[in-house]
């Protein structure tokens, strides 16, 4: 046996690590301990550039870098410091938030990024980005109209705007530039964390708190008078269910019959049906986590779907071989699920013959919680039926009281310092003494 067989030498050492494929980039491991990977990836402008990642471990550092590798061969650029606002953007809403975000929230996402993001901000510097940049283009979009800024005005077959020498002042509501500063917002603090920039500029950036959308729920007399309304109708429960329990739109036609425990008095919200882009009409998880409840059924409500679902059955029987089983309580003729676009026609028709105001169907809910805060009911209550996820958002949506409310309060008090409380009695002994309390409602 030569010694050469005994010990086999560093060169076979060597060969036995395994060897990365061209293209696959290098990782070693830094003199402080961590893992440094590198690698080319495309760049903006169809050119390559040399990214680094770190990690803790090797495989750490390996994951990361493969991750870019991968975005890299579909096709997207890497995100650059020294590329443009608009670069930055576009590889965030196509990479990172397509998947993180509900459909519809991308969508949202993405027309603004497209008509005020890009034209505002694209051309700057990610890198050289600061606060005052953002507040200065914030404040110069609060004053610009719209009709100008994206040419609507010069598509009209006759302008009623510039093009006239008249501003119509179509300026953004306070509610919309909010917005549009929390879509910059999330995208920079992506931006932070894959450590392209040093610090979220926008953060800096104080919009105040816009108001909040008012809205005039329904009284009790309008209420009883929708409730009148609905009667024969085909989706009197809908319509009954909306306004006794606060549910929104989407939670009430993806209702199923397996969720409601008629017998038991229950509804189980476990999905929502919104239409999107991608799939069309479809169920999507509720809102939040705390949308996902369970909540008690009005005995009204469960009369009135017994008699939906014995109409349903009727309807089943006259369809036949159309009858289409989606299993959900309120459907259309065919068994289908209905649009959210078509249960707001219908709304809006029983409203118009009932001749009652017009409001929206969201104002159903807003009415279901103003009534029962007028009712007495604690807010944690009200928190639980709505589906919110925090109570400080049943406090803030619901913190105006109606006039009736606030001279209740008022005439209360004013009871209470024209009718002065009588000296407390003193018994024989003199040691004890019965308190009397003004009276409280």
């Amino acid at each position: 046996m030569t010694s050469s067989e005994t010990n086999p030498g560093p060169s076979t050492s060597t060969s036995s690590r395994r060897v990365r494929a061209n293209g696959d980039g290098t990782v070693y491991q830094r003199k402080d301990g961590r893992w440094e990977a590198a690698g080319y990836v495309l760049a903006v402008g169809d050119t390559r550039k040399r990214v680094r990642v770190y990690g803790s471990t090797r495989k750490d550092a390996l994951t990361k870098l493969t991750e870019k590798i991968a975005t890299s061969n579909r096709g997207v650029p890497a995100p650059s410091a020294q590329g443009s606002v608009a670069a930055f953007l576009t590889y965030w809403l196509e990479t990172v938030a397509v998947h993180r975000l509900r459909e519809n929230t991308h969508t949202r996402y993405t027309a603004c990024t497209r008509l005020y993001l890009i034209p505002g901000l694209g051309r700057k510097k990610l890198a050289k980005l600061t606060a005052k940049d953002v507040r200065t283009w914030l404040d110069q979009l609060r004053v610009t109209c719209q009709c100008c800024a994206r040419g609507l005005d010069a598509a009209r077959e006759q302008p009623q705007c510039c093009a006239t020498g008249t501003c119509c002042r179509r300026w953004l509501s306070p509610l919309t530039l909010a917005y549009v500063h929390s879509v910059l917002k999330s995208a920079l603090e992506h931006a932070v964390r894959e450590e392209e920039i040093p610090r979220n500029v926008a953060r800096n950036v104080r919009m105040g708190t816009p108001r909040p959308r008012r809205f005039e729920p329904l009284t009790t007399e309008e209420a009883r008078a929708l409730l009148t309304a609905t009667d024969g109708h085909r989706l009197s429960a809908l319509f009954e269910l909306a306004l006794r329990t606060g549910l929104r739109k989407g939670e009430l036609l993806g209702l199923r019959w397996e969720d409601l425990d008629l017998t038991g008095g229950t509804a189980s919200i476990r999905r929502t049906l919104q239409r999107t882009n991608s799939a069309g009409l479809t169920a999507l998880p509720t809102k939040t986590h705390s949308s996902e409840r369970r909540i008690a059924l009005p005995t009204e409500c469960l009369h009135s779907l017994e008699q939906h679902r014995e109409r349903q059955a009727h309807e089943r029987g006259a369809a036949g071989a159309a009858w289409k089983a989606s299993g959900y309580v309120f459907t259309r003729p065919d068994g289908s699920p209905i649009e959210g676009a078509t249960l707001t026609r219908h709304f809006n028709a029983l409203l118009r013959r009932a001749t009652l105001r017009r409001i929206r169907f969201h104002d159903l809910r807003h009415s279901a919680a103003t009534l029962l805060l007028e009712q007495g009911v604690e807010l944690v209550v009200i928190k639980e039926l709505l589906g919110h996820a925090h109570i400080g958002v049943t406090a803030t949506v619901y913190a105006h009281v109606r006039l009736r409310l606030q001279r209740d309060a008022i005439d209360l008090l004013s009871n209470a310092l024209r009718n002065p409380v009588e000296p407390a009695t003193r018994s024989e002994n003199r040691d004890e003494q019965h308190l009397r309390a003004a009276p409280v409602r």
